[in-house]
């Protein structure tokens, strides 16, 4: 088989989801007998000191006998998450607190970061 064929072979169906520094692939892909298979690969950029970055990845391969249940328990995990915590990503939130508590502490005009002088003491 020539490589432009094994090429068009692999990619069968393909969809990208961007999330920060992560990207998520969900290739379907074809197996030897000729049947689908899909695999899903996180891709996770890092960047080093020196301005240079590499990327690690981890991949899932999802084969047509485990989709029932895989996404029986998906859609049980997700719900129960959603249930719990509901739908605002924590993890923001906590930033914008972050962010918001160095500010105060840092450039705030509020009593608490000045000391306490009196006219008598210049």
């Amino acid at each position: 088989m020539r490589e432009n064929e094994m090429l068009e072979k692999e990619e069968i169906f393909s969809k990208v989801l961007r999330a920060g520094r992560r990207t998520y692939f969900f290739d379907v892909r074809s197996t030897k007998a000729d049947d689908y298979y899909i695999t899903i690969t996180e891709s996770k950029k890092f960047t080093e000191e020196d301005g240079s970055y590499h990327f690690k990845k981890h991949k899932i391969y999802l084969y047509k006998e485990d989709f029932a249940t895989f996404q029986e328990i998906l859609t049980e995990m997700t719900d129960f998450v959603v249930s719990q915590k509901g739908e605002e990503v924590i993890s923001e939130r906590h930033q914008k607190d972050f962010k918001r508590e160095s500010f105060s502490s840092e450039g705030s005009t509020s009593t608490e970061s000045f000391t306490d002088i009196s006219f008598e003491d210049i």
